[in-house]
């Protein structure tokens, strides 16, 4: 199968992190992943929601959009009536991260994730969860350089990948025409360690066999692999 980049069945798109983009922001990075584009941004501020006050605890929580001229045709703004596609990305994104934080360590800090779309390609809920993490640590290492936190809350790095089975071929990190076409299309989260977050699976067009994940999850284990050095990288920068 001919693909994007000249890439093979089991290669990622290009990708590359720009750490710092926002000037306001507390941490930022722009991901651009193959044709896919995202600002992802953290911000803290004091307080807690309500069910979490005095207990200790500081919150995590993250917010998913698609600007207007990400598609082919242009995307309305969600002003008046939300999306429920967007809610439940917003939604992943913050559960990943908070699966990676003491959120004891962030006790009466909430700190804010927006992740933006740029550009849509295919992936993008995978690429702001990938960037999502490094503005997340840039943010929490301004807050320990201020003295707010004294400790570091991040326990663990985070990537994100998508797979999925195409022309009965399973492929690794689908472009937008490879996702529109896949039998399966599969997201999975994982941990720098290895363990894995979440894994989100659709049979669109026949049911997916156990073999197959099986193949699939060992193929997003060696992404994640690399994703982690272009994040680090990026961190270092």
């Amino acid at each position: 199968m001919k693909r994007e980049y000249g890439r093979a069945a089991r290669s990622l798109r290009p990708i590359a992190i720009e750490k710092s983009f926002l000037k306001n922001a507390h941490g930022s990075a722009l991901i651009s992943w193959g044709g896919t584009r995202a600002i992802c941004s953290a911000m803290y501020a004091a307080g807690v929601p309500p069910f979490l006050e005095g207990t200790g605890k500081g919150w995590l929580t993250a917010e998913y959009a698609m600007l207007p001229a990400s598609t082919p045709s242009r995307k309305p703004r969600e002003l008046r009536r939300p999306d429920g596609r967007s809610t439940e990305i917003g939604r992943l994104i913050g559960r990943c991260l908070r699966s990676v934080v003491n959120l004891q360590a962030l006790s009466g800090f909430t700190i804010h994730v927006d992740c933006d779309v740029l550009d849509a390609d295919g992936g993008t809920r995978t690429a702001c969860i990938t960037g999502a993490y490094v503005a997340l640590r840039e943010c929490v290492d301004s807050m320990t350089g201020e003295s707010l936190i004294a400790q570091n809350p991040v326990l663990d790095g985070i990537t994100a990948v998508s797979c999925g089975i195409v022309d009965g071929e399973i492929l690794l990190d689908l472009d937008y025409g490879e996702d529109s076409r896949a039998a399966a299309d599969i997201n999975i989260v994982m941990a720098h360690g290895g363990g894995i977050v979440e894994i989100q699976g659709t049979g669109e067009k026949r049911p997916f066999l156990r073999a197959e994940l099986t193949k699939i999850l060992n193929l997003s284990g060696k992404a994640n692999l690399e994703i982690q050095k272009i994040q680090e990288e990026a961190l270092k920068a």
